[in-house]
């Protein structure tokens, strides 16, 4: 499997920033982190299937993980090793931790669905049928993009890599998603974490989010008010501050609301 991966900032660094997307979008969603963490040395890898990456069915949630702490290892040089991961990239991040528990220094993780949907999946390969020709029509991927608040710089890009998706990639990818969960593996990671979720989110998400901090103990939990699915393109600025004031001072700004 091989792995697009772009290289953005400071090489030279002591802190090392990877920065997993959600599926259906590419590297591209972190742009505004990358204008804001560029003293680091950041790595946007595009998820197998996604943006410049190859990748063809069964998409894997465990394979993908092993790849990219592999990937993580080869380039820390001793770094410190701080990784982002949203939805789709959150769950990677979760398995990368419960995988290899002392690798990662430092995980933000964003709105991971944690909790297995057996019902959901039964209806994932019809409702797929049914909808992904629709996803060829602007108006409709527009209507998808704005649930994830992608803003118009970014919907060209959004829709340009909506059409290179095939049907078979997105069903498995659906299907890794709404199945995976949480190994007990968690509680042995020495990575600290901080798990955010959006107020207006599914409740799946939410007790997801409530889930991961009960296991491990070396979490913070955090809402922000008002926002779906998507707090880093909803409110970048706001976003990247409270994630820089964590990492500084390993606690959460008194204003955000804790899980």
């Amino acid at each position: 499997m091989n792995l697009y991966i772009k290289e953005s900032g400071n090489k030279q660094a002591a802190r090392m920033i990877v920065f997993l997307h959600g599926g259906g979008v590419s590297g591209w969603m972190w742009n505004k982190q990358l204008t804001y963490f560029e003293d680091s040395f950041c790595l946007i890898p595009d998820l197998p299937g996604h943006g410049r990456s190859p990748g063809k069915p069964p998409f894997s949630i465990s394979r993908t993980a092993e790849q990219l702490n592999e990937m993580i290892s080869t380039k820390a040089d001793g770094r410190e090793i701080v990784v982002f991961g949203f939805s789709l990239g959150a769950q990677i991040l979760v398995e990368m931790i419960c995988q290899r528990p002392h690798l990662i220094d430092y995980a933000i993780v964003n709105s991971a669905l944690l909790r297995p949907m057996p019902a959901a999946l039964k209806l994932i390969e019809p409702s797929v049928r049914l909808s992904f020709p629709l996803t060829r029509y602007r108006w409709f991927s527009r209507w998808q993009a704005s649930a994830l608040y992608v803003n118009e710089v970014d919907f060209e890009q959004y829709y340009t890599e909506t059409l290179r998706m095939k049907r078979e990639l997105l069903v498995s990818v659906l299907k890794e998603n709404m199945s995976y969960s949480i190994s007990p593996r968690i509680q042995e990671s020495t990575t600290k974490l901080l798990v955010t979720v959006g107020e207006k989110e599914r409740g799946s998400v939410k007790k997801s989010a409530e889930d991961l901090v009960q296991l491990s103990e070396s979490s913070e939990g955090i809402i922000f008010p008002g926002v779906g699915h998507g707090i880093p393109l909803a409110d970048p600025a706001l976003f990247n501050r409270v994630v820089e004031h964590w990492l500084n001072t390993g606690t959460i700004p008194e204003v955000t609301p804790h899980l």
